[in-house]
């Protein structure tokens, strides 16, 4: 298995994170009102990617971040949020263990999954894209099709393509930046009987997008990531707390141009999101403990809900890492990880936060 010394620096990354967070400060304000939309079983008490499939059930990814026992599991929510599961996915032959974050399903029908092997503190690149294949809406089987990512996150499938954010390419900067990117690969060419394997150091040719974060506490880059209907596609960009649009040329091969759609403005991290169909995006700030509404148009932001850290109880976010919405709910996974202050509690749950109209931002566009 090729070994990199990018996920030496990875957790290197995190170790600073997690000693460091306490200088962001503390979050100290309430706002909205989220409710339990899902208690999960306490095996799958880390859940993370969300997709909303064409069944309308809302399918979601689990893994149980303190247990290599237990295997990671794709879930889905139906229309009466009753908790079903799809698979469990197959262990890493050399961690035993399966930790899928992104997740999203291809124009082939089939579902893509992040196997992030680096957020337990695996050494190598070792992490994963994996291939569910769907036949009458179960899972028949599970494969890897992508091998040696340093951090592989999220999972967003346009076109004929899957792309996959990559949280670190793994390169030393003594400048103190911190380089991530985007891979994209055609369906064509993801076969589980012949894994792309790809090239160390940022030099595979699948690498279409970089990104850099200059965050001293978080150096923690490309995370959630989408497309709009027009096929542009929005990165964000962790430690950054910015989302970036990055306009594609037709077919969505590479980057045309790029602007920085938001940074900020009281966001204090961009975890995933969802562009949504109502036309908004939606973002779960790990950091802040929060979810925001963001309009595309202009750049602002809404926050949803926001609250302390907490153990979930009533619904509370507990430390958001995914919001996807489903008709006029958003739907929050609490990853509920032992970062930034945060311990692992019960309940492990699905948040969801009603929403009450139109919150008026892109009627100030131009």
């Amino acid at each position: 298995m090729k070994q990199s010394n990018g996920r030496s620096y990875v957790l290197l990354t995190l170790m600073v994170a997690v000693l460091g967070a306490a200088m962001l400060g503390g979050c100290d304000v309430t706002i909205g009102d989220p409710k339990i939309a899902v208690n999960l079983p306490a095996k799958n008490n880390s859940p993370d990617g969300m997709v909303l499939g064409k069944n309308g059930n809302m399918y979601l990814s689990t893994f149980n971040f303190a247990d290599k026992t237990v295997p990671g599991t794709i879930m889905y929510i139906d229309k009466n949020d009753k908790l079903n599961t799809l698979v469990e996915l197959i262990d890493h032959p050399d961690t035993e263990r399966t930790c899928p974050l992104g997740i999203d399903f291809g124009a082939d029908g089939n579902l893509y999954v992040a196997d992030a092997q680096a957020i337990v503190g695996a050494e190598g690149a070792i992490s994963r894209l994996l291939k569910v294949t769907i036949k009458d809406g179960k899972a028949v089987s599970v494969e890897t099709v992508v091998d040696g990512f340093n951090f592989s996150n999220a999972v967003a499938c346009n076109g004929n393509a899957v792309y996959v954010t990559e949280t670190s390419l793994g390169i030393k900067d003594d400048t103190g930046v911190h380089h991530s990117g985007v891979y994209r690969f055609e369906l064509s060419e993801l076969d589980g009987d012949k894994p792309i394997m790809l090239k160390a150091d940022a030099k595979d040719s699948h690498l279409i997008a970089r990104l850099e974060t200059r965050n001293p506490v978080w150096a923690v880059g490309a995370n959630g990531m989408d497309f709009d209907p027009a096929g542009n596609m929005y990165v964000c960009n962790f430690g950054e707390a910015s989302i970036e649009k990055f306009k594609m040329n037709k077919a969505g091969t590479k980057p045309l141009s790029r602007e920085v759609l938001v940074k900020g403005k009281g966001m204090l991290c961009t975890d995933g999101m969802d562009y949504a169909a109502d036309g908004m995006i939606y973002v779960a700030d790990f950091l802040g403990n929060a979810v925001h509404q963001i309009c595309p148009k202009t750049g602002a932001v809404n926050t949803l809900a926001k609250n302390p850290v907490s153990d979930g109880t009533g619904g509370r976010l507990d430390k958001p890492s995914e919001a996807r919405l489903r008709g006029k709910r958003v739907y929050v996974a609490n990853i509920d990880i032992p970062y930034d202050n945060n311990v692992i509690d019960a309940p492990h749950t699905i948040s969801v936060i009603k929403l009450k109209g139109c919150c008026g931002n892109c009627k100030k566009s131009k």
